[in-house]
């Protein structure tokens, strides 16, 4: 028996660092959704004055209005880019060895476009935090501005489209993830506590159905947009909660997606907790 070749199929130590930032991440994007969930069941109901927005960057702007609060959006951006750095790090270094293939790269382009979206979040918060973000630049939503860069190049209506149908996709999968059962794979289930396994599961299934909702509506939006060469019809999250509350018993059905969002966020911090980090 040759124990040096017996040495090399040992898993070598994953990098301590790696899974930190992956669960700090988790439980900072865990964070944001319950918060954007709450602010848009009130919205939904006219709660605590009817005020309230509900995109992520209104939810950046609650936070720092609270006591401690740029301490605390400073640890949120801090979170975010963590979760950035963990999903360029799966993209990169292809930890989940998903390959090269075309179906393997998309997975890993899918990793480096959420890292990018959470790195820009990051960013924002970090720009509220030291003072140079205010709500005087909030006026475009920064779905619109990449609608407007598209529709001024040279087949813009097309790039928009296809733009488009990559967010509609994105909605189509999500409802994939929930219930093809995709969502828990890697989530270490005997590890839960048996009495609250059922109840936090059932909330991931949830919470990925409300959020393909919203990226359907999302992708529905940045189509008109692309059909009618008007960058205006786009928008994020919170038009597309907008969107929600217009339609026939909008009320109801934003209320029913914010809880889904609560749900999501909830699983989030499941996730951080039992889920197997792959690093190398």
């Amino acid at each position: 028996m040759n124990i040096t070749n017996m040495t090399q199929h040992l898993p070598s130590p994953q990098p301590a660092w790696v899974v930190r930032f992956a669960r700090v991440g988790l439980t900072a994007k865990g964070v944001i959704y319950c918060l954007v969930g709450a602010l848009a069941f009130m919205a939904a109901f006219e709660l605590g004055g009817g005020n309230q927005e509900a995109g992520k960057q209104d939810v950046f702007q609650l936070i720092l209005r609270q006591p401690y609060g740029q301490a605390l959006l400073a640890l949120v951006a801090l979170g975010m880019a963590c979760y950035m750095a963990w999903r360029l790090i799966q993209a990169v270094k292809d930890t989940d060895h998903k390959g090269s293939d075309a179906k393997g790269l998309g997975t890993r382009i899918g990793y480096a476009f959420s890292g990018l979206v959470y790195g820009f979040f990051a960013f924002y918060a970090a720009r509220l935090v030291i003072g140079s973000g205010s709500s005087s630049n909030q006026g475009e939503d920064s779905r619109q501005t990449l609608a407007r860069e598209l529709l001024a190049q040279p087949f813009g209506q097309w790039l928009a489209g296809a733009v488009a149908l990559g967010l509609l996709w994105m909605g189509i999968y999500q409802f994939y993830r929930a219930f093809s059962g995709k969502y828990k794979k890697k989530i270490k289930e005997t590890e839960i506590k048996p009495e609250v396994k059922g109840m936090l599961i059932r909330a991931g299934k949830a919470g990925y159905v409300a959020r393909g909702v919203v990226w359907l509506v999302i992708g529905y939006m940045f189509l008109k947009a692309a059909l009618e060469a008007n960058s205006n019809e786009a928008g994020g999250s919170q038009r597309a909660f907008q969107f929600l509350e217009n339609s026939s018993y909008g009320s109801y059905l934003l209320g029913i997606v914010a809880l889904g969002l609560i749900c999501y966020g909830v699983f989030m911090f499941v996730r951080a907790k039992y889920e197997v980090i792959q690093t190398q």
